[in-house]
């Protein structure tokens, strides 16, 4: 098995909307070790993330964090140690649109 550290994910998604910030790849296993979060707007926000496993429809169940407020200009990183399987999907959300969400880690195949 070889393991591929890398950055799974970039994503600045539209305000409002629950989008895919990673899904891992068939036959491959995915340790998520830090999701940052970066509010570049000028107020501060809120945001989502979900882990919807083997790409279930989204649930309340899902959630690792929700509406959870970061201020304006600010960065957190969040270091988990998320293990995920083939289809997996990890999902994010703004209520601004100017966040942006960064997943790091390591792929497994």
């Amino acid at each position: 098995m070889a393991t591929t550290y890398k950055v799974l994910g970039q994503l600045a998604p539209t305000a409002g909307t629950l989008s895919t910030l990673y899904t891992v790849p068939s036959a491959t296993s995915t340790v998520g070790s830090t999701i940052t979060v970066a509010n570049l707007g000028p107020t501060s926000t809120t945001y989502r993330i979900a882990i919807q496993p083997d790409g279930e429809a989204i649930a309340l169940k899902h959630y690792i964090a929700y509406d959870v407020t970061i201020p304006t200009l600010d960065t957190m990183s969040i270091t988990l140690g998320l293990t995920l399987s083939a289809t997996d999907v990890v999902s994010v959300e703004s209520y601004s649109g100017l966040v942006s969400f960064n997943l790091f880690g390591s792929e497994i195949a």
